[in-house]
């Protein structure tokens, strides 16, 4: 009987051991309703997070994420996502279990890399599926090692590559519905996906920045991210409500009379929307380095800058040389910079096909920085069909990012 008692007391400890809970609030400071925001909860102080839980104040249970960011097969990060009426604060419980596995809900998002499949024939269908890969610097043609040129990513509203090559570039894929497209289209859509009316490539990018891409600064103009020891892209979450997916430049010689950098370009896509976070970190103090990011400036496109950070355009143009096999699309671009980061902003380069900026000349503050990004494509059903429009949601999103939600511990 004591050697009864003793087990079960041994079982009870150990049970409660594996679990922890808290009780939290997210409070929506500003009077218009947000959705999809994201909640994101650090673990370091819980010790060893397998799996977890995350319900409403009534019982329903929310869809959750574990990430480990540094692949030390430790969970760092627990995320999940909110919708809020204006001036709104909703309670969740949450526990976290040190046994089992991340419980499974359905994908919101969705990243891949792709090597290419020398026995396939059908553009969207290569099934050679890697999650890194790494090019050392004098690698004489990185851009076609993978299929679609680089790691791409999407939410519902948005589809991102990233060029593996020294421009880094983000290219842009536009939608007509809010679905998930690229694991179907892998950036080349079939004619018939197009009659099924799945999206493509709408942007034209050249050697410009594209959407956002972070390059250096040589004192008159932007400099690609070479030369390098070695290269590397890898997904580091692939969801299901967020993907997150890294670009690592190491050994850049960014400076000639500055030791040479280690890069990370961190991107993180969240379920439900059209902008991307991008993290920049450096293995060592930056700030008196010199850098440089942007948008392209499409060939006649309009204007908006707030002269704070927030740039934008919409414009229309070709996405490919081929003006014959492809139409003209129109896109509203947009960079948000926090205002400590930004040195200046330069006058718009021509929009012409050689490649014009809308630039910014940037700086990190210490061995970071943080910036946004996001576009819109006019096929959407859902989105934005006028500059003023695309202008008018940029403006809520400027005040939503400096208005986030407010996360509170209550037990």
């Amino acid at each position: 009987m004591k050697l009864l008692f003793a087990t079960l007391a041994c079982f009870l400890t150990l049970t409660a051991s594996a679990q922890q809970t808290l009780d939290i609030s997210v409070s929506n400071p500003l009077s218009h309703d947000r959705y999809d925001e994201p909640v994101v909860l650090p673990l370091s102080q819980y010790g060893t997070v397998s799996s977890a839980l995350v319900t409403s104040k009534d019982g329903e249970e929310i869809a959750c994420q574990l990430d480990d960011l540094d692949m030390d097969e430790q969970m760092d990060e627990l995320c999940f996502l909110c919708n809020l009426k204006g001036k709104e604060t909703r309670s969740f419980h949450v526990t976290l279990y040190a046994e089992g596995e991340p419980r499974p809900y359905p994908a919101r998002v969705y990243a891949e890399m792709l090597m290419r499949n020398d026995k396939v024939k059908e553009k969207n269908r290569h099934d050679n599926y890697i999650s890194s890969i790494t090019a050392r610097g004098d690698c004489a043609n990185s851009y076609n090692l993978q299929h679609h040129h680089g790691v791409c990513f999407e939410s519902e509203l948005n589809g991102i590559r990233i060029y593996f090559d020294k421009r880094q570039t983000l290219d842009l894929y536009g939608k007509f519905q809010k679905r998930l497209e690229l694991q179907a289209t892998q950036f080349y859509t079939s004619d018939e996906q197009k009659k099924q009316a799945y999206g493509d490539d709408v942007l034209w990018v050249g050697q410009t920045f594209g959407l956002g891409a972070f390059r250096g600064w040589d004192g008159k103009e932007p400099t690609m991210i070479e030369p390098v020891k070695n290269r590397t892209q890898r997904i580091v979450s692939y969801g299901p409500l967020r993907t997150i997916v890294e670009v690592v430049d190491q050994g850049w010689v960014a400076d000639t009379s500055k030791p040479a950098l280690n890069m990370t370009l961190r991107y993180t896509q969240y379920a439900g929307h059209r902008d991307t976070d991008v993290d920049v970190i450096f293995n060592h103090d930056a700030s008196d380095y010199r850098f440089s990011t942007g948008i392209i400036n499409v060939m006649g496109s309009q204007e908006m800058s707030d002269k704070r950070g927030l740039r934008a355009c919409w414009g229309t143009d070709y996405p490919s040389t081929d003006t014959v096999k492809w139409s003209r699309e129109t896109v509203g671009l947009a960079i948000l910079l926090q205002e400590k980061n930004v040195m200046s902003e330069l006058p718009a380069d021509p929009g012409v096909k050689q490649g014009g900026n809308y630039t910014f000349v940037v700086a990190p503050e210490g061995s970071q920085m943080h910036y946004q990004v996001a576009y819109c494509s006019a096929n959407e059903t859902f989105g934005f069909h006028s500059a003023q429009e695309w202008f008018e949601w940029l403006r809520q999103w400027r005040t939503e990012v400096e208005n986030p939600i407010i996360i509170k511990k209550t037990r």
